[in-house]
């Protein structure tokens, strides 16, 4: 008898038919997680769950004319929150946004009015001035290698002072001269302060601007090369160098486009009341800051979105708007401003652990 055993060929079972075998790595992630993953989700449920609180807690906010006094409120700080955005994914921010937006339009006001000339050329000449500021802003960060906190709070300095003292001197005033009968004002007007009527209430141009510029931001994002430069230098720049991404051209253009943001809403505030007084805009930086911030971006860099800020500015107008409604004492808005802050960037940072967990 033979002890010898002969063991049978292995066979290979095929897998059952529609199985797929994933070895944990190229697993496709929950819906949840994914939706989880997008930078604007958070702040698009804190939005809905802030305008359903003030539904109820303050009934005016259900007229309709409530409701677009929010959105023109929302639509203020939303047009320059979206560059700052776009600045923020760049890995910079800018501390003197918000008075560059006075300095944009008292250099319209003062060079119109003094010059006695079409305010179209204080208009042109202003954008100019944006432009070059956020120009400078860039070429001095890129050469010098210098943060950007240390940069724009420098301008930010300058530009405060400037604002006081020229505006003083030129005018005698703290406050420019009203042009509202100048050459070319209410064409001026038109394009930067008018007001429309929807189903009988009376809607401003800026909320039409607003939601404009973030379907334009959000192509750029995600669409063009451009696109695809701000998220690379966000990231690091110097692999974002490495691999041919002009990030000298990058860095210095968001700062411009800061720059333009400011033109905007200056010349907004300078065509709805006329004139334009010399010691605003302290503060509001901090206002598009946070509104990029609540909206989904980091102050790291390579990571946001363009629709984020909209959401995030939109809270601040329901806030904003909200309290007064409700009959609260408004010194509490900013109270409620820093709960959101804070609020923001501690589900932003639960979502992208969440996130990038396997």
């Amino acid at each position: 008898m033979s002890m010898t055993q002969h063991a049978e060929p292995a066979v290979d079972t095929p897998p059952a038919p529609g199985r797929k075998q994933s070895d944990g790595r190229t697993r496709q992630r929950p819906l949840a997680l994914r939706l989880l993953a997008r930078p604007e989700v958070g702040v698009f449920l804190g939005a809905v769950a802030v305008l359903v609180f003030f539904l109820f807690a303050a009934p005016p906010v259900r007229d309709g004319s409530s409701m677009a006094n929010i959105l023109y409120q929302s639509s203020t700080i939303g047009i320059m929150a979206l560059p700052v955005a776009l600045l923020m994914i760049g890995g910079e921010f800018d501390l003197s946004a918000g008075v560059a937006v006075i300095t944009s339009a008292l250099t319209a006001s003062m060079l119109s009015y003094q010059l006695t000339m079409n305010v179209w050329v204080g208009v042109i000449v202003a954008l100019l001035v944006s432009l070059a500021i956020g120009a400078f802003n860039g070429w001095l960060l890129v050469k010098t290698g210098l943060p950007s906190f240390l940069v724009t709070l420098g301008t930010f300095l300058i530009l405060q002072g400037v604002n006081l003292a020229i505006t003083k001197l030129v005018t005698g005033n703290v406050a420019t001269d009203d042009i509202s009968d100048m050459d070319g004002f209410a064409q001026a007007q038109k394009l930067f302060a008018s007001t429309f009527t929807v189903g009988g209430v009376n809607v401003k141009i800026t909320v039409v601007w607003w939601l404009a510029f973030a379907a334009l931001a959000t192509w750029v994002l995600l669409r063009t090369k451009y696109g695809n430069w701000i998220f690379a230098v966000g990231g690091n720049k110097h692999s974002a160098r490495a691999v041919g991404v002009p990030v000298t051209f990058t860095k210095i253009s968001l700062f411009m486009l800061v720059g333009f943001g400011a033109w905007f809403v200056g010349m907004h505030q300078l065509f709805s009341f006329n004139t334009v007084q010399s010691g605003e805009g302290v503060g509001q930086e901090l206002i598009y800051i946070a509104a990029a911030v609540i909206g989904g971006c980091l102050l790291t860099g390579g990571y946001g979105s363009a629709i984020g800020p909209v959401f995030g500015a939109f809270m601040f107008g329901m806030v904003q708007q909200g309290i007064v409604y409700a009959g609260w004492n408004p010194d509490w808005f900013k109270a409620f401003l820093g709960v959101m802050l804070l609020g923001a960037v501690l589900i932003n940072l639960w979502v992208q652990r969440t996130a990038t967990r396997r």
